[in-house]
């Protein structure tokens, strides 16, 4: 079982920068993920929330909620937010961090990631894709 969390703004795809994110919505990433995962044999749930907080405790309580791998689009949260830095480091379950877009092709600001150095890994600038491949590696690697 895969949780998927998307973070600030990304409620907003399809709307906002389309040029950048794509005209496709978060309820389309959704399905897409649900698809993916029933494709794969694994079940996805998948949350979006602009608090920080939220998507902390989603992270806390993933393991103990049955979850075998946590793939996270933080958003902005990627270039500051030492609090889920420390969320994804204090919890035992493999998580990928995915970008829709290049964010090494934007500004300056997207260059770094705190979140990124306690993740397996991390996968930018795939669109969509790049949560099947995220999915692919949590569904192979727990098997």
């Amino acid at each position: 079982m895969l949780l998927v969390l998307n973070g600030p703004n990304l409620n907003r795809l399809g709307l906002r920068e389309p040029g950048v994110y794509g005209a496709l919505t978060l309820e389309d990433l959704e399905r897409q993920c649900e698809t993916w995962g029933a494709e794969l044999g694994d079940s996805v749930t998948c949350r979006q929330s602009n608090f920080e907080g939220q998507l902390l405790e989603w992270v806390q309580e993933a393991q103990e909620q049955g979850f075998g791998g946590i793939i996270i689009n933080p958003g902005a949260l990627t270039h500051y937010s030492y609090a889920l830095r420390d969320a994804i480091a204090g919890q035992q379950l493999p998580v990928v961090e995915v970008h829709i877009s290049n964010v090494d092709a934007r500004e300056e600001f997207r260059h770094k990631s705190v979140t990124a150095s306690v993740c397996k890994g991390k996968i930018s600038g795939m669109g969509f894709l790049g949560y099947r491949f995220a999915m692919e590696y949590l569904t192979e690697s727990q098997g």
